[in-house]
């Protein structure tokens, strides 16, 4: 009819892990992820698996279990932002109920927790990490670009450990505080005293560990430009 029509043209969609690169024409790509945030994730959740299936990952001290999990987890908040942070988490909540079910290693007080009610066995391992992982994303995204990357950093790392011990004491109390289990454990003891003996030294050097290894990491992640923040 001498109207000249257009080929349709299909709009790609797009969805972003991490943090929004810059267009250089001005604005951000909101709804572009590089495949390198996608190699980094992957990596990640590579080294959650492997530390989870060997003694790199864990220390286990009679019922109590300490997780070094913590530092790529804050690894992911660092370079990937909070929801990289809380997939991240979530590999390592799930890699630990599935260590209650004697799968890729053993966790007593696990087990003994996943005899009393496995749903709830189930919350108190994934939830706490998965929200580790979104908080310590949040945390990054909110120093990241007012203070120097060894700062954010390890302000991450900190808070890694910090809000995994808090969340998960926190969920035990909550979700096991009533059983026989856990009140023989604290046999009369004040709830903030039997919380300090649970967790004991060993989160305080746990602390001290994320914080100097996600300090040093991300720090020279941002340089490369891995990761968001100052590079200083």
């Amino acid at each position: 009819d001498g109207i000249r029509k257009e080929p349709h043209r299909e709009t790609p969609i797009y969805f972003c892990v991490g943090y929004p690169k810059r267009n250089p024409n001005g604005g951000n790509m909101k709804q572009h992820i590089s495949t390198r945030n996608f190699v980094i994730l992957a990596l990640l959740v590579g080294i959650v698996l492997l530390m989870s299936w060997t003694p790199v990952g864990y220390l286990h001290l009679g019922v109590l279990e300490i997780s070094f999990l913590v530092v790529p987890v804050a690894i992911a908040g660092v370079t990937l932002g909070p929801w990289g942070g809380m997939i991240v988490g979530a590999v390592f909540g799930i890699t630990s109920f599935l260590q209650c079910l004697g799968i890729g290693g053993t966790s007593p007080f696990g087990a003994a927790l996943l005899n009393i009610q496995p749903f709830f066995a189930f919350l108190l391992c994934f939830v706490p990490r998965a929200l580790d992982g979104l908080i310590v994303g949040l945390i990054h995204k909110l120093l990241a670009r007012r203070a120097p990357a060894a700062v954010s950093c390890g302000v991450a790392g900190f808070a890694a450990a910090f809000c995994n011990t808090v969340l998960f004491m926190s969920a035990l109390i909550l979700l096991f505080g009533s059983t026989d289990y856990i009140q023989g454990m604290i046999a009369g003891q004040n709830l903030l005293k039997f919380v300090c003996a649970f967790v004991g030294v060993n989160a305080l050097a746990e602390m001290a560990a994320s914080t100097i290894l996600t300090g040093a990491i991300g720090t020279a992640l941002t340089k490369a430009g891995l990761a968001g923040g100052k590079r200083r």
